[in-house]
């Protein structure tokens, strides 16, 4: 007789806690894992297949209960509970050949495709795309572990977690959010700037995504705007279509990175989104020009990569006049491309570094764009350190609607807590010190924090029409400047800017030395 697999007493979350320690102690004695970039992706896959036996097992109960037939996304024997739910199964080395192998002996003793080898090739259908999920995710997971009896003695570990218990359900998405955290300080050195909680709310807060509408983060890394919009939409769902709506069309990602894309993923279905749609890939590789109305959404939260490089091929996908190596430049255009046109204009919300502020060159024809197709109503300054630890670089919120030109920028900046020099990774940005700044979104006002231009103030022509500048790096005027006494960072900072952009016209003046 099939039970719901709710039997096991609930998990306390200091035993939850537990539980993922020892697992990760145990892994910190394998030799194929050096550190927690290496851990944590290897956790994250045993859970998730522990994860979805648990789904699979109560799904399969409630269409029993209905008489209805089930098709499950995993077949035996490779359910968790076929070769991992006995903590005396298979092990050692007939574990990790299962595992590995693209054929092995399997834990029915049956000769077949290997563990990874059969989710690889799972294929979904229209009405059920989980198996397309499972696949990909499988497609760039690796296992590293090179102790068959040391990962055994992890699944047994990851056993003790119930998932199909609501109450652990919420505690494990908390901790594994601190997981995340940790992943996200160990990447930072790379060069990978995760956005703060704290700026994700903000973004979400005021875009308000509404039910019934597309949200794409096309830079999505481990899922943080995908996570708080799916939480957004879900306190707008009050019926079974609504919750259809949410699940099945609402959010949309992509991230070209293995570790990111699997952490997000499961990031997404902790959260209680089953399916999502994630696509695995970098999102400028498709040509801007063959982006059309079947992929445009109607609102894009993202912080794209900044300070990346592309190479000549990713380029090439866009014109020619607005190519460039830099990132950000790259995923703005992607962005402003990939917003709905009608029936109602589409919306985006966008981190960006200060130097696409003020570059100039192709950054400012690709501004120019910005500000004469859409309305770049509202640009969010933030103080030094939001993105503490991982970079210094002022950072900036760029809020656009489609349908321009710009009439009126607003500019916000926001303050540092009072006897603040920065923010640090000790003493974060929090959501609350954002109230000010939420107050006045609903009621805008000139103040000694916000101000207004017009287009004129920006965009800059010669006498023939030609464009010399597109500056949005504009200083708020309240604030008076003595260079006197500025900090020597401050003003080495601006050193280089100026140094900067030099060099970005003195690139300009080369290409076009080369055209000729």
């Amino acid at each position: 007789m099939l039970r719901r697999n709710t039997d096991k007493p609930q998990t306390t979350a200091r035993q939850l806690a537990s539980v993922i320690k020892t697992a990760r102690d145990i892994m910190r004695k394998d030799k194929g894992l050096s550190s927690d970039l290496d851990r944590l992706p290897m956790l994250t896959w045993i859970m998730f297949l522990k994860f979805l036996d648990d789904m699979e097992h109560n799904r399969e109960v409630a269409a029993t209960l209905q008489g209805s037939p089930y098709r499950p996304i995993v077949a035996s024997p490779y359910r968790w509970r076929d070769w991992a739910a006995d903590p005396g199964g298979i092990t050692g080395e007939a574990l990790l050949a299962f595992v590995n192998y693209d054929e092995a002996t399997r834990p029915d003793g049956s000769r077949g495709p290997g563990l990874f080898a059969y989710l690889r090739n799972l294929q979904g259908t229209d009405d059920d795309p989980r198996p397309n999920v499972v696949a990909t995710i499988f497609q760039g997971t690796a296992n590293r572990m090179q102790n068959g009896y040391l990962l055994r003695d992890v699944i047994n570990k990851v056993n003790e977690i119930n998932f199909a218990a609501t109450a652990e359900m919420h505690t494990l998405s908390m901790l594994y959010e601190s997981m995340l955290k940790e992943m996200r300080d160990a990447a930072g050195d790379a060069g990978e700037f995760y956005t703060p909680r704290a700026v994700v709310q903000l973004m979400v807060k005021v875009t308000d995504p509404r039910l019934g509408e597309v949200l794409e983060d096309p830079a999505c890394g481990t899922g943080g705007f995908l996570v708080e919009t799916f939480e957004h939409l879900k306190a707008q769902a009050q019926t079974a279509q609504d919750y259809q709506t949410l699940q099945r069309t609402s959010i949309r990602g992509g991230e070209a990175k293995a570790l990111p894309y699997l952490l997000c993923q499961m990031n997404l279905l902790l959260h209680g989104l089953e399916a999502p749609h994630i696509t695995y890939g970098n999102s400028l590789a498709t040509p801007l020009r063959d982006i059309g109305p079947r992929d445009r959404v109607d609102v894009i939260l993202t912080n794209p990569p900044f300070g990346g490089e592309e190479e000549a091929g990713i380029q090439d996908n866009f014109p020619k006049d607005s190519r460039t190596s830099e990132t950000a430049l790259l995923f703005l255009q992607l962005i402003m491309r990939k917003l709905r046109r009608t029936p109602k204009p589409g919306r985006a919300a966008v981190v960006v570094p200060n130097g696409t502020l003020f570059a100039d060159g192709v950054a400012a024809r690709i501004k120019e764009q910005l500000l004469t197709d859409f309305s770049l109503h509202t640009i969010i300054r933030l103080p030094n350190g939001v993105f503490a630890p991982y970079t210094s670089i002022p950072t900036n919120l760029l809020f656009f609607t489609v349908g321009g030109p710009t009439r009126e920028l607003w500019y916000y900046e926001h303050p540092l807590p009072e006897g603040r020099n920065n923010y640090t990774k000790t003493k974060p940005l929090r959501f609350e010190e954002f109230e000010p700044l939420l107050t006045w979104w609903q009621n805008r006002v000139e103040n000694e924090r916000a101000w207004k231009v017009s287009l004129a103030d920006v965009l800059k022509y010669d006498a023939a029409g030609a464009l010399l500048s597109a500056n949005l790096d504009l200083k708020n005027p309240s604030a008076a400047e003595d260079i006197t006494h500025r900090p020597p960072e401050e003003l080495v900072a601006d050193i280089v800017k100026k140094e900067q952009q030099i060099l970005a016209l003195m690139a300009e003046i080369e290409d076009l030395l080369r055209e000729a």
